[in-house]
């Protein structure tokens, strides 16, 4: 799985990053987690404000910090559609 937090690095951001780890930690799943600072990739999804989080190249979250049960909703809800495809 691949997730990035899209952002300038702001606070926000670094809270959005670690709740991420600390799910993708808890489920034992096996994620490579990138921040992106760089406003010529963050534009390149459709994101009008940060934090944004994107799952497997598919922005699921923006504007905002979600709860940590969000974000394990998120991270479980791709998985699932990961291991779907792999079938």
């Amino acid at each position: 799985m691949n997730i990035k937090i899209l952002g300038p690095g702001c606070a926000r951001c670094h809270q959005l990053e670690k709740t991420t780890r600390e799910v993708v930690r808890e489920l034992g799943i096996d994620a490579t987690i990138e921040e992106v600072k760089d406003m010529m990739k963050i534009v390149q999804y459709p994101i009008l404000t940060t934090p944004g989080l994107v799952i497997n190249e598919e922005l699921v979250c923006a504007g905002r910090v979600p709860t940590k049960a969000e974000v394990t909703e998120l991270v479980t809800s791709a998985q699932a559609k990961e291991d779907k495809t792999k079938r």
